[in-house]
């Protein structure tokens, strides 16, 4: 029997029951409130998805209102305009890589030769890798010793798949035996450069990849010369410092991804060779000897015009007015001329000529005689040749030559008689002291005189004549040059669109003009007391001197700016102590 809290007894089974009834009803609380809780988890959800689809919708038509009609006042419609009226700065940034050719009409196109070099690159690679290896292997072998290193050699050289491409060229007119060309190349290249390193026992690889280079080199060949490949040296020099890109992998690592290492490897490069080969410096390859390409005087031929007879009649009166020109194979200087005989058809003259020889095996001395008319054309009455190599060193020969019309072999011409002339020869070659002499460079500039600073030297400015000049209302054309605030004009030329004025301009300065620039106008008098347009400017030309003290003598021919297709040729020369 057990005791309640109220006093009461009461059975052990009894007590029991009790108990058991109060775990069921715990449980069924429990039940109820997990179904409870369930029920709102349920409504929780619902309500979560509903209230983000409907945010969702209404911030989406709210930021497309406000996107629509609640634009940015400091915002413009864009302009759209044609190609064709935008100015060239606008089209080369909205079209970077348009070829010079399109930008700069002095620029050829040279889609010829980029198709050549795609078609002999695979050649070209070999060749120029096996040039470099050669041309490295002396350098390396020089250099290393100074920095202890036992060896470096190419394990792979090749300069990949992908040749370079020549966005375009443009080539200078000289008068002087030279040719000027300055292509515009670009190469992105895959060449693949392996250089390995010995040093203290170490070995270390270099690899150079994916190069990229733009340069726009200037080519000089000069001079010219008559033997193959016709220029005795090449120049190449850089217009501006070149773009250089590539990778470069150390022991199998790309050191050119570490901060800040890219940046001073291209201004380094660049400075490097801007510093060797930027204009006005230049690197040099010799082709051949110069002295031994170009053709120097050799012998004096001396000639004596004795007589000519039988010649036939040109005038109306039954007579004729002769005489003789002279001229020697490749041979630039004009032809000699004897006096004009009136009224001869046996003249004699008894004159003497001496010309310069340069190659006897090949020249030969021209001889033709004229009849002389005082208007029109002087009519050639006949002519013959001499063939240098025919004639015996040191030994004068009196020959008597047919005259023909031409010297055609086969010219039924020829077969009619025109009469005869008769020369005296005398070819005589220069001694070894002498041929020293006379080898001399013809283009050689002369010393300055005396009195010069010896710090400075002599500018000699030559205007030699213009093209293609004209005016509005006249053309009187004269040259104007301002050089450091001095003013200097050349004659008159009335009425020519093609002046030569020929004038030389001299000025004596204490250091070279390297930073200086000479401005040269040509102008246009009115000839007449015109007051309306008694002058006007028929264009001018702004040049640096730099290369006038650099090459101590330039002879160009200049495009005049503000002029259709006026030129003007303007020889410089720098003359020192």
């Amino acid at each position: 029997m057990m005791v309640d809290l109220t006093g009461h007894w009461f059975s052990r089974e009894r007590f029991s029951n009790k108990i058991y009834k109060l775990k069921i009803g715990s449980c069924l609380f429990q039940a109820h409130k997990t179904k409870l809780s369930a029920k709102m988890g349920f409504f929780s959800t619902i309500g979560t998805c509903f209230g983000f689809g409907i945010g969702t919708s209404i911030g989406v038509v709210i930021g497309y209102y406000v996107f629509i009609y609640f634009q940015p006042t400091h915002v413009k419609d864009p302009i759209i305009r044609p190609l064709a009226e935008q100015d060239a700065k606008t089209l080369q940034q909205m079209l970077p890589e348009i070829p010079l050719w399109i930008k700069n009409p002095d620029f050829d196109r040279l889609d010829w030769l980029n198709r050549f070099v795609e078609h002999l690159w695979p050649y070209l690679d070999k060749a120029i890798c096996k040039t470099a290896r050669t041309i490295a292997k002396p350098i390396i072998a020089e250099q290393i010793p100074k920095y202890k290193i036992d060896s470096v050699e190419f394990e792979t050289l090749t300069l990949g798949s992908l040749p370079p491409t020549f966005q375009g060229m443009k080539v200078y007119n000289t008068d002087e035996k030279e040719l000027i060309m300055e292509p515009s190349v670009k190469w992105a290249g895959n060449p693949n450069i392996i250089v390995a390193i010995k040093a203290f026992g170490l070995r270390a690889t270099v690899q150079v990849v994916d190069l990229q280079v733009f340069a726009s080199p200037r080519i000089t060949l000069k001079p010219l010369v008559p033997s193959f490949p016709c220029f005795a040296n090449i120049y190449v020099s850089l217009m501006e410092k070149p773009h250089v890109d590539f990778g470069l992998k150390l022991l199998g690592a790309d050191v050119m991804s570490i901060p800040g290492v890219y940046r001073l490897v291209q201004e380094i490069i660049k400075e490097q060779v801007a510093k060797m080969y930027l204009w006005p410096k230049a690197l040099e390859v010799q082709i051949m000897d110069p002295t031994k390409a170009m053709k120097v005087p050799v012998g004096i031929l001396h000639v004596k015009v004795l007589r000519a007879t039988n010649l036939k009649k040109k005038d109306l009166l039954g007579g004729a007015d002769p005489y003789v020109k002279l001229k020697l194979s490749e041979d630039k200087l004009p032809s000699k001329k004897t006096t004009v005989k009136y009224k001869k058809l046996n003249p004699e003259w008894n004159e003497e000529f001496n010309m310069v020889v340069k190659d006897p095996e090949s020249q030969f001395l021209e001889l033709s005689v004229y009849d002389w008319e005082q208007i029109g054309k002087h009519d050639k009455m006949g002519m013959n040749v001499i063939q240098l190599k025919e004639l015996t060193a040191d030994e004068a020969k009196e020959l008597t030559l047919d005259l023909h019309k031409t010297m055609e072999p086969n010219d039924p011409e020829n077969e009619k008689s025109r009469g005869e002339i008769t020369v005296q020869v005398l070819y005589k070659p220069f001694k070894d002291d002498e041929l020293a002499q006379n080898s001399e460079d013809p283009n050689a500039i002369e010393k300055a005189p005396e009195g010069t600073p010896a710090t400075g030297g002599l500018l000699v400015i030559i205007i030699h004549e213009a093209e293609d000049v004209e005016g509005k209302h006249h053309t009187n054309p004269y040259a104007r040059l301002i050089f450091k605030g001095e003013e200097r004009k050349t004659k008159h030329v009335k009425k020519n669109r093609d002046p030569r004025w020929n004038e030389t301009f001299q000025f004596t300065l204490e250091e070279p003009p390297t930073n200086e620039r000479l401005y040269v106008e040509v102008l246009s008098a009115s000839s007449k007391l015109g007051l309306l347009h008694p002058k006007e400017t028929l264009g001018y030309v702004d040049i640096n001197l730099s290369d006038a003290v650099s090459n101590k003598r330039i002879n160009e021919k200049y495009h005049l700016i503000d002029s259709r297709n006026g030129k003007i040729q303007i020889e410089l020369q720098w003359r020192t102590p």
